[in-house]
């Protein structure tokens, strides 16, 4: 079973990872795309608020 830090990694690749495609979509002018992964975005910027991550380093779209 994974631990709370193993966790708190995978929530920040997968963040970094959707900011990312994100980026593109917006790029692309691919709003469908976008608003979808805003969602995701979004509930991952707050897990890792609750789980005491700083995301002023990492968070590159800044909603």
């Amino acid at each position: 079973m994974p631990n709370g830090l193993e966790i708190t990694k995978a929530a920040i690749d997968d963040f970094k990872k959707i900011q990312k495609y994100m980026i593109l979509a917006k790029k692309e002018n691919a709003a469908e795309t976008y608003a979808e992964l805003k969602e995701e975005y979004l509930s991952l910027k707050a897990i890792l608020n609750v789980a005491g991550v700083n995301l002023t380093d990492i968070d590159r779209i800044k909603e």
